[in-house]
């Protein structure tokens, strides 16, 4: 599991949803929660929060500048490659932090993806779960 310290910068409410905003590092994030704002005491504006998302939930682009509806893109390097035979773990540096990104070896092959490379790594915001820290 992916674990990012983030600021909560503002909360969006509408029907049982919230849809936070983030600050990561000066990285803009958002994350999408089922609820409503008194349900989850710790989603103050201000407070400091966990960002957790799964290995399999990071797509690796190597176009920074992709017109996609998914709004977290991290810009990363890549720090190493497990290459399998079905599947490859592309382990990349986000200003220090290391996330994981599980993908298919097809795709590190597609990308010609190599230790070093910048690349932006894609998370879709119903797929980041928010907690204290």
């Amino acid at each position: 599991m992916n674990r990012l310290k983030g600021k909560i910068e503002l909360i969006n409410s509408h029907d049982e949803l919230l849809l936070i905003e983030l600050n990561v590092q000066e990285t803009k994030m958002k994350a999408i929660i089922i609820g409503k704002p008194n349900d989850y005491s710790y989603l103050e504006i201000g407070n400091e929060i966990a960002i957790l998302f799964k290995e399999t939930e990071v797509t690796i682009s190597i176009n920074k500048d992709l017109n996609i509806s998914t709004q977290n893109k991290l810009t990363c390097i890549v720090d190493s490659i497990k290459k399998g035979r079905l599947l490859s773990q592309v382990n990349l540096n986000f200003n220090g932090v290391t996330l994981s990104s599980i993908v298919t070896t097809s795709s590190v092959e597609n990308l010609n993806l190599k230790h070093s490379d910048i690349v932006t790594a894609l998370i879709k915001t119903n797929e980041i779960i928010l907690s204290e820290c």
